[in-house]
Order: C-alpha cells, then structure tokens, then sequence
C-alpha cells in the first residue's frame, strides 16, 4: 500500500512545488535552461526544476526582485511610471489623448468632487445655499391666518465655500448627474457612428451588431464586478475588527455635526458576515425596481448609483437598437420623445442617458469625431473601436483614430469662444444648493420654474445644467483642454477607483485621522475647522493611494477579465 501511495503523494508534492515557484523561475531562468531540463526524467526533471526553485528563492537577486516588486505596486502609478502593470520601472510618454479624453477628465473630477461630498458633509452643513433660510421656519408662501416669523437680519450661512461654481468642489448630487449623461454619451457614440447613414455598409451593419451585444455582454461584469470585490473586502475588515475603532465616533455629535455616515453592521462569524453580505450583493443587483436609492447596501451605501446605472444602460441600449434604422432626423425626434416621457415620468437618471445619446448623436452628425477634424496627431481613417476605458461608469472607448477639431479659421474661434461663454452660466446652474434652490439669493427665481410633478425639486436644475454643460464642452476646445490635463486625466484613470475606495478607507482610516487631528487642534470654534483641514491634508492623498492600488489590483483586471470571457464564449 504504501509503495502504491507514496509515488502518487511525491508527484502531488512536486507539481504543487512547481507552481509555487513557476513564477521564480520563469524570471531567473533562461530559456536554454528550461530547454535543457525537458530532456530528463520525468523524476529527475521534477526534482531538478523544484531544487533549481529552492536555490532561486534563496539567492539575494530574487528577494530584491520580489522586494522591487512590492515597492513598486504601492507607489502610485503616476511615480513608477507603470499604470498598466503594477509595478515595473521605465517611462512611458505622454497618456494619449482619444477623442472624447475630455470625458474622462471630466468624470474623474466629478468622481473627486463626490468623494469631497461625502468626506466633508459629516462635518459641516454643506447642502445649503448662499445665504440661505429654513423654508420650514421662514416659509416664502405666508399665511395671512398664521403668519411665520420673518427672516432673521443675517443669515448664518454666510461662508464663501457656499458660492456658486465654489461649491462644485463638494456637490455630489450635481456630480452624479454629469456621470448619468457621460455614461449615455460614450455608451452610444460607438454603435452610433456604425450606424451612421452615410456610411451605411455591411461591414457596418455587422460591427454595430457586434458592438452593440459586446456593450450588453460586458455591461454586468464592467459595473459589478469591482463593487463585489470591493464590498467582500468590506465584510472581511469588518470581521476582522477593522471598523471597530471608528464605530463609536461615527456617531459621536462632539465630532460628527451632520450627516452620520452609515457604519456596517458586524456579526458574531465569519460564516453569518458573508452570508449577510451574499444577500445584501443579491438585493444589490437590482434590475426590476426603479425605486430611488433601489439596490443600495449597507456595505458602502454610496454605491447606490451602480444599479440605477445598469438598469439606464440595458434601458439606452433597448432605445439604441430600436432606433438604428430610422432616418437621422426621425432617430432625433424620436428620442426626444422618450426623453420628454421620461422625464414627465420623473425618472430623471433615464432622461441624463438619453440626453448623452442625444448630444453624442450630434455629435457623430456634424463629424465631430471624423478624422479630419482631428487637431492631435496618430489619427487613422480606418481605425476600429478603441480599448475598452477603464473608468467609472464606462467600459466602452471611442474610436481613437476619431478626434476633436482644433479650431483654426476665425469662424472657429468664434464658435469656440461662444461655447466657452455659455458653459460659464451652465456651472451656475450646477451649482444649485443640494437643499433646493429656495431662500436663496439668486436661485430663488429658478425654483418657481420646477415642475410639480418633479419629486426631488433639487436635483430638477441640476439635471438640466449637467446636459447643458456636456452639450457646451462638446463643442468648446478650451474647455475640453482643461479637462485633458495630465492630473485632471490622471483623476479619469481612477474614478472608479475613487469612487468605491472613498467609502472603506474613511470608515477604517479617515475617521480615526479625524479623531487624531480633532485632539490636536480642539473642537470649539476655529479650532474645529483647523483640525478638518489637517485631516483632510492626509485623508485625501489617502483616498486616492487607494483608489490608485485598486485601480492596478482590482479594476484594471475586471475589465481584462471580460474581454477574455467574451473572447471565449462567443461565436466569431
């Protein structure tokens, strides 16, 4: 029995051998090395390729290669000069810019600007105007019968941070609605232009079929995926203890003076968390309820939007191919009427995506993606569709060969500076207080003109200026070259990075460097707000470290993931 067993256990042995250290060898052996160990036993061999891996493993060159490795990994991106691979030493040239680059840059802002909201509105009351008054105290319709008090003489919310296109800096919600009509626009523009009629063909035909089922196949695995590793981490650090230390703070008012951030529950064992979490992930993908904040879990409640964005995208897509074939103009119309019935339905996250389509179809009409409108160099005819993007909420690139007209004629420049000019007001309209446009200087008119029917009054000017200011950068290159800056399009690389990091890293660390800054400086009056800004010094370069490792680790590698299975499983 035993002379029956012990070979079979040396064999297991050996193999798991081999693959524990398959990675060493392949990078301290050469080729010749390999080539040379095939002509031996099939006992020797093995025993020789484990023997040559023990000796590797020991030798200073591969721990100084792991440890180069490991060096490399944490350091951000941007210093080890290797975005795609984690690690790795060497340049890379400038990022190149694609046609619509200017998206990128302007989600990862919104994605930075999200993360502000959420890090600061624990601290401070950020949702109210300039100036601003309690519509529940001082009320603009007054009773004759009941009169309420009139406004005070000054009002307290009085801080600069509160003016308008300021406080874009923290405006989440606004945010939010610029991502809902980016995702409609790149989600289009691609099958869009293939069904253009001028260049109506076959080959067309056949690649907007293929475009289109890549779109649908990939959409699931592009926008879970991450969140499922992200909130399985979260169940794990939460097992471990890891959000014990900040739980008692979240909720403490000496600290927290307004929004308490939800802390998620711990459980008594590892097998009761991820049961919890498997059930929260199965509530989390939800397709068949457009409730508001439908889908969100209690494991990074921020995440609510990842499911109003898969159902808008199966929803665009359905609208996408039911009007492929239709003439231009009645294509237009038509989705203008389902934009208008959306919107009266007040389902405004669905009216943001057909309003990207909208202004993508534009956009393909007057060929702002042909090449010879392409004001950067590289740009090819004949190219086919780009690499899939890597950021939040998108997975799909526009055709890199397509570019963005740099304007040269006097015509031009005028057009270009009228674009300018008008965004300008549009940013004032995003920049509409959270807690509604009433009571407050300048806005006040604007929240007359809201519609009864609209449910969330806030967000109504806000929808309107996100459509109004993608519109307008479209066809400005000066605001798009602001948001083709290597930082801004650094921010774009990672936004969903940031997006799904922000939440976890201040729950286990932003808290307690708060904690520690609040020692510091104290808590009463100025003192308060000097300690905010110490911590805010260390938890935002934080975030984004993280945001930068879990791009690398995590979001990168899902995205690969997808083209692979695809490439498997599909019929060529």
């Amino acid at each position: 029995m035993t002379r029956l067993t012990t070979p079979k256990m040396l064999a297991i042995i050996e193999e798991e051998k081999r693959a524990i250290f398959a990675e060493e060898r392949s990078l301290l052996s050469s080729d010749s090395e390999s080539e040379r160990g095939v002509g031996l036993g099939a006992g020797a061999g093995a025993g020789a390729a484990a023997t040559k891996a023990y000796s590797n493993l020991l030798r200073p060159s591969a721990w100084n290669s792991m440890a180069r490795k490991t060096v490399d990994f944490l350091l951000p991106s941007f210093l080890n000069h290797n975005p795609g691979g984690g690690g790795g030493s060497g340049s890379v040239g400038r990022k190149k810019l694609y046609p619509t680059a200017y998206l990128d840059g302007m989600r990862g802002l919104a994605a930075l600007f999200v993360f502000f909201c959420h890090y600061f509105y624990t601290s401070f009351f950020i949702a109210e105007g300039y100036y601003w008054f309690d519509p529940l105290v001082h009320s603009v319709e007054v009773d004759p019968q009941s009169p309420t008090p009139p406004p005070p003489a000054t009002s307290t919310y009085t801080s600069l941070w509160r003016l308008p296109f300021v406080r874009l800096l923290y405006s989440g919600p606004s945010m939010v609605c610029v991502f809902f009509v980016i995702s409609g626009y790149a989600l289009s523009s691609r099958p869009l232009q293939l069904s253009n009629h001028r260049q109506a063909s076959k080959r067309n035909t056949e690649a907007f079929s293929r475009t289109l089922s890549s779109l649908v196949f990939r959409r699931f695995f592009r926008l879970y995926l991450p969140p499922l590793i992200s909130t399985f981490g979260i169940a794990l650090l939460l097992w471990y203890g890891a959000y014990e230390d900040t739980r008692a703070f979240t909720t403490d008012r000496s600290f927290i003076h307004n929004v308490i951030e939800h802390h998620p529950p711990r459980l008594a064992t590892l097998s009761e968390q991820l049961t919890h979490w498997a059930h929260q992930m199965w509530a989390f993908v939800h397709v068949w309820g457009w409730q508001t904040h439908g889908g969100s879990t209690q494991y990074d409640v921020h995440l609510w939007t990842i499911p109003v964005e898969f159902r808008c995208s199966m929803v665009l897509f359905l609208v996408i191919i039911g009007t492929a074939r239709l003439r231009p103009n009645i294509r237009l119309l038509v989705v203008g009427v389902l934009a208008w019935f959306v919107l009266r339905s007040d389902r405004w996250e669905m009216f943001l995506f057909l309003a990207g389509m909208t202004i993508a179809d534009l956009d393909v009409r007057r060929g702002a993606h042909e090449p010879e409108n392409n004001g950067r160099s590289g740009a090819s005819p004949t190219a086919a569709v780009g690499t899939p993007t890597l950021l939040l909420p998108l997975s799909e690139k526009i055709d890199p060969g397509a570019g963005t007209s740099t304007p040269k004629s006097r015509s031009d420049r005028r057009k270009n500076s009228f674009w300018t000019l008008i965004s300008i007001p549009t940013l004032y309209l995003l920049s509409s207080p959270d807690a509604g446009p009433f009571n407050v200087p300048g806005y006040s008119f604007l929240g007359a003109w809201i519609p009864e029917w609209f449910s969330e009054k806030y967000r109504f000017w806000q929808v309107m200026a996100a459509i109004m200011f993608v519109f307008c950068t479209a066809r400005s290159r000066r605001c798009q070259r602001f948001f083709e800056l290597p930082p801004v399009q650094y921010m774009g690389d990672i936004s969903y990075a940031i997006y799904l990091c922000h939440g976890p890293v201040t729950h286990v660390f932003g808290f307690a460097v708060q904690r520690w800054a609040w020692s510091v400086t104290g808590i009463e009056g100025a003192a308060y707000n000097r300690g905010a800004v110490l911590a805010a010094l260390i938890n935002i370069p934080l975030v984004i470290w993280a945001a930068d490792l879990f791009w690398r680790a995590v979001d990168m590698p899902t995205v690969r993931f997808a083209k692979w299975l695809e490439s498997k499983l599909v019929m060529d």
